[in-house]
């Protein structure tokens, strides 16, 4: 990693004192320990940044991925999502996310070949799934298995082995379509299906998903197209809720199995991987193109939100719902059109060229299409956030890697301001309830 750049200094000069500090600037930051040396005191602690939900707080230094929200710009390793859509296959994205460049054809090979042949996963995680109520869901499934396989992996804790490092790399992205196929079967009550490893990635889950009677499985090569694509769209998304639990706990040296069981936690969130199913839900709320503009309405009195419209960090078309949309039209072809499109198109229509939504920057991201696309293609909306989970695999694996690595890097541990009673104390004789 680059050394930091200095681009100058910020000057200080506290009201409470008139002492003043010189802070220097780098990459655009201000390094927040040097804020601790603004004190009143020789016992003061010393200044804190306080930053409810980390709005404008970089925790780290990294090379993965590049988001210009004002532009509507998202590059894996300075690669643009829309290149990296159309010209490559969601294994050489996880590689390129993990490694920094895109894989030569030899290395390709190996990748593809040590994914493909740790899809399985060992019987008793399967008889543990099989432990679940009928009623579980498949998100708290896909957690609580991902935490499991650290006890069966126990040489995953040798974290500063860069082969060990590589192995549970490997058997992460490997296992998280037949976990969650295996987690979706049981919730259907149908029988598992194992990997089949003459398939490709995106195609082994849909055979794991859907095989029934036939002898071999053959995946629809539109939706296998359309899945891979959506993976590679989900991978990684910079410093994001799922990816900053997968650093938090991986600062502590756990295992990244435990890590990976975290940062699924976060992502099942409705806030959060469950986004795309608020949006079919307010799809089928709306039910009609014709009750669009009585909901537009309600959402301007502050009624309703928006599903998939606006996003935290874009404050432009969300780039990859741009895809996204392309990829729709390729599965409608094939599925015929579903009602919820039109409501979803006339809806975007309508909102793009209202003043209310232009004006506050509200475009449609990634979560408006994605699920009307899943849900054409079969899966439940239980799914989606699993679906979610298996694209950003690589992702947190690329976080949790590079954090591991990061000489600047220690035990995360924010700090507080605390807001609670001063010192106080017990009343000599009071009441106890052991009287």
């Amino acid at each position: 990693m680059d050394a930091p750049t200095n681009d100058g200094f910020l000057k200080i000069t506290d009201s409470r004192t008139d002492r003043e500090y010189q802070i220097p600037i780098r990459d655009g930051a201000v390094p927040a320990l040097q804020l601790r040396q603004i004190k009143t005191s020789d016992d003061d602690f010393g200044l804190l940044a306080y930053d409810p939900a980390f709005q404008n707080t970089a925790s780290c230094r990294s090379a993965i991925t590049y988001i210009d929200g004002e532009r509507g710009i998202l590059r894996y390793r300075g690669y643009p999502i829309e290149e990296l859509a159309v010209g490559s296959t969601f294994l050489e994205v996880a590689y390129l996310l993990l490694y920094g460049e895109l894989p030569e054809p030899a290395e390709l090979t190996r990748w593809t070949h040590d994914i493909t042949h740790h899809t399985f996963v060992h019987e008793n995680i399967r008889k543990f799934i099989d432990g679940f109520r009928y009623d579980a869901h498949p998100m708290g499934m896909l957690v609580s298995t991902l935490a499991a396989l650290s006890t069966f992996y126990p040489d995953a804790k040798e974290l500063f082995d860069e082969e060990q490092r590589r192995t549970q790399i490997v058997r992460l992205i490997a296992k998280m379509p037949t976990l969650a196929a295996f987690a979706y079967r049981h919730a259907v009550g149908h029988p598992t299906v194992y990997p089949d490893n003459d398939l490709a990635y995106a195609g082994n889950f849909m055979n794991m998903m859907w095989k029934a009677t036939e002898l071999k499985y053959q995946p629809n090569p539109v939706f296998e197209h359309a899945l891979d694509v959506l993976f590679i769209l989900h991978a990684d998304h910079e410093q994001n809720c799922s990816a900053s639990t997968m650093r938090v706990v991986g600062s502590s040296h756990a295992d990244p199995y435990s890590a990976a069981a975290a940062a699924s936690a976060a992502l099942y969130g409705p806030l959060h991987g469950g986004a795309n199913e608020q949006v079919l839900r307010m799809l089928n709320t709306i039910g009609s193109v014709e009750n669009i503009p009585a909901y537009i309405e309600r959402v301007k009195t502050g009624e309703f939100r928006l599903m998939g419209f606006g996003h935290r960090v874009y404050k432009n078309f969300d780039p990859r719902a741009k895809i996204i949309k392309k990829i729709a039209d390729e599965v409608f072809e094939v599925t015929g059109r579903n009602p919820l499109l039109d409501i979803a198109l006339e809806l975007e229509r309508i909102a793009l060229e209202d003043e209310y939504f232009v004006s506050h920057k509200l475009y449609p991201n990634v979560d408006f299409y994605s699920g009307i696309i899943y849900q054409t293609m079969g899966f439940p909306v239980e799914m989606f956030p699993v679906l979610f989970a298996i694209g950003r695999m690589p992702g947190w694996l690329a976080q949790w890697r590079e954090g591991l690595l990061d000489s600047e890097q220690a035990i995360a541990r924010p700090r507080q301001l605390y807001v609670g009673e001063p010192e106080r104390h017990v009343e000599v004789g009071r009441a106890s309830s052991f009287d």
